[in-house]
């Protein structure tokens, strides 16, 4: 694991935006295509500004989702659909995007056709971040590290649902939905590489937990450290407890 540290979220955006850059024009030049699983939350707004303004044929990128709120209809200011789609689809126009539908009538079917889809290729890098309770996408802890389905439902903990009221998302914990789709930490691994964005003082002990201490499904993002290819991105704050 690379750990880069920088003192605003802009220049950690930025940066992480240049590399992101360079995996998916490297992956375009070498087989005419680039896949890549793209983040949503309050973490990843700089990251993905950058990356917008970044040279790339974005006619030749694909997108996979990587969870989705359960019951939340796409008009609601949380949905992650609708945070997609103004922030990539609109501004880059990709070749497609693979969306989660949370209001599928059957979820489960809803998993297995998007999970159908990502199953035929081979992802080129994933961009993620880590949870206040170290979620890794929607896998609160303690999370299934062992199931091979690239996406299924979970039930979201307090936790993780009092940060998204947290961030502005949602009036009050009640408001949050109680499950969603994830990826699952598995097909996550399966990329070849992963830029994890991660700022803020909040984050700071779900990333020390993440970097130093043991791999543990109590601690879903610490995963990470049993891929090769994986970069993680830290501000000042995010970076403060780390030894």
């Amino acid at each position: 694991m690379e750990i880069k540290i920088f003192d605003t979220t802009s220049e950690l955006g930025q940066a992480a935006a240049r590399d992101a850059a360079r995996i998916i024009n490297e992956a375009i030049d070498e087989r005419d295509a680039a896949y890549v699983i793209a983040a949503t939350g309050a973490s990843q707004f700089e990251f993905l500004d950058a990356l917008s303004q970044e040279t790339i044929d974005w006619r030749k990128v694909v997108f996979f989702h990587l969870d989705e709120y359960v019951g939340l209809p796409e008009s609601h200011p949380a949905s992650f659909r609708r945070y997609l789609k103004e922030r990539v689809v609109s501004r880059v126009h990709p070749r497609s995007f693979h969306f989660l539908d949370g209001e599928a009538d059957d979820v489960d079917d809803e998993c297995r056709r998007v999970g159908d889809l990502i199953a035929q290729q081979t992802i080129d890098v994933a961009f993620v971040g880590i949870g206040e309770n170290g979620h890794l996408a929607f896998n609160d802890p303690p999370a299934d590290f062992d199931t091979e389905d690239p996406y299924i439902v979970v039930n979201l903990d307090d936790a993780c649902r009092q940060q998204q009221v947290g961030e502005g998302w949602f009036k009050s914990l009640a408001k949050v939905p109680a499950q969603a789709i994830s990826m699952s930490i598995k097909q996550i691994l399966k990329s070849r590489n992963i830029l994890c964005i991660a700022p803020d003082l909040r984050k700071a002990e779900a990333v020390r937990a993440s970097v130093e201490l043991e791999v543990s499904p109590m601690h879903p993002a610490s995963i990470l450290q049993q891929h090769e290819r994986v970069t993680l991105y830290l501000d000042r704050h995010s970076s403060s407890l780390l030894k």
